[in-house]
């Protein structure tokens, strides 16, 4: 019977993968066809994901307890995708003040936090001095603290506004107090998607340009790819190749982050066509695929709860993924756009659903140092979450990421 499943394999794809296992970098037209596979290459692909997996990182699955904080909803960027942005004269635009942002901040620290991830729409009224005294207002209460902080698209804009040198310029925002930097606002880095689905946003070779400065002034990125839209898996292979190669030159990419596009509640969808978001093997695939094309220059690849939900993330834990992601404590990007799987996942319920599937649960940093491991659950921590129902000061009451919460309204 083994005998016959393996028979099943295609020798094309069986070739691919025995390479990938081997320690062969997968090319770009392999990654294609790896995107592309069904029934028994699909199962194939899944299980030598798996097995990268465990050779790349073991057995662990961490995550970091966290807070996003969206410091402003409003920004005329206009991307077809997004379904957050607000005009300032909207009703329901926002614009937090630094207080706010603290108090977010030490609700997030009492919960156990140890990292805060800063995003916002670009508002033309702001200034670089803006983005740097979120830092230092924050770091200024809680130094510890580490700051996950603002997308290409948000340093583009305030660097701009500087008129600095880049490196003058990101060296002068590390000095407030910045930590690393969200891969985000990639989508998909090629030039003749981006002017589709976000035609104001900056283009592949600025994203790449703040990038490498990034790294090359000795911080860190995640990196992140969004898919399920108008993209094909071409334009998905060649993403992935820009990151190895930036990832070869740097190493300053912590890990990679495959995001699936939601689409109910968003222009792109709505009226340009776009299909209806990724299915559920397009996203086991994309996590597979990232494990045997990245590897072993990029070796932790994040599974998006928020965007597959708890039960289909633990499919791709099991498919080549080793990070659960954050807590995040407030989802709101996702949510403006239809995701329906809550704002917030405890790190009790993020232990319960990896032990699930038998492996360890160990909380991590933004960097990737190890800060706890869980191996006894008789041992796990009492629950820092708030009473349920309990007042916060985030735009509506923590909810869990659990199914059971489908259907309530989210928040990022």
């Amino acid at each position: 019977m083994l005998e016959r499943l393996n028979a099943n394999v295609s020798p094309e794809i069986a070739r691919i993968l025995d390479g990938a296992l081997s320690g062969r970098e997968v090319t770009t037209d392999e990654a294609i066809s790896l995107l592309r596979v069904q029934g028994a290459d699909f199962h194939a692909l899944t299980q030598a994901a798996d097995l990268a997996r465990q050779d790349d990182c073991g057995d662990d699955i961490s995550f970091v307890v966290n807070r996003n904080m969206n410091f402003t909803n409003v920004c005329y960027v206009g991307c077809s995708f997004c379904g957050f942005s607000r005009h300032r004269d909207d009703p329901d635009a926002y614009d937090h003040s630094f207080e706010k942002l603290r108090a977010k901040t030490r609700e997030a620290v009492a919960r156990g936090a140890t990292e805060v991830c800063i995003q916002g729409g670009i508002d033309p009224h702001k200034t670089h001095e803006h983005y740097r005294n979120i830092l230092k207002a924050i770091k200024s209460e809680f130094p510890d603290i580490h700051i996950h902080a603002y997308s290409p698209e948000e340093l583009d804009f305030a660097h701009k506004k500087s008129g600095m040198e880049l490196h003058d310029f990101l060296r002068w925002m590390r000095e407030g107090g910045w930590g690393t930097v969200p891969g985000t606002a990639a989508e998909i880095l090629d030039d003749s998607i981006r002017k589709v689905i976000s035609p104001r946003k900056l283009r592949r070779d600025r994203w790449v340009e703040i990038i490498r400065a990034v790294h090359a002034i000795g911080m860190r990125s995640t990196s992140t790819l969004m898919y399920g839209h108008i993209e094909n898996e071409s334009h998905v292979a060649n993403h992935l190749a820009l990151l190895r190669d930036i990832q070869k030159d740097t190493g300053g990419f912590t890990e990679f982050v495959p995001l699936g596009f939601i689409h109910e509640k968003n222009t792109l969808f709505n009226h340009m066509g776009a299909r209806a978001g990724s299915s559920m093997l397009e996203d086991i695939r994309m996590v597979a695929v990232a494990r045997l094309f990245l590897r072993p220059f990029i070796t932790n690849i994040q599974v998006s709860w928020v965007k597959m939900g708890p039960k289909l993330a633990q499919h791709g834990l099991m498919a080549g993924a080793n990070d659960f992601g954050g807590t995040l404590m407030e989802e709101s990007i996702s949510r403006e756009s239809g995701a329906d799987f809550g704002e917030n996942l405890p790190p009790e319920e993020i232990r319960r659903l990896v032990r699930e599937i038998g492996r360890v649960p160990v909380e991590r940093n933004t960097t990737y140092t190890i800060l706890r491991r869980f191996d006894d659950p008789e041992k796990d921590p009492e629950s820092k979450e708030p009473e349920r129902g309990a007042e916060l000061s985030g735009p509506a009451r923590f909810r869990t990421g659990h199914p059971a919460a489908r259907g309530t309204t989210a928040v990022a």
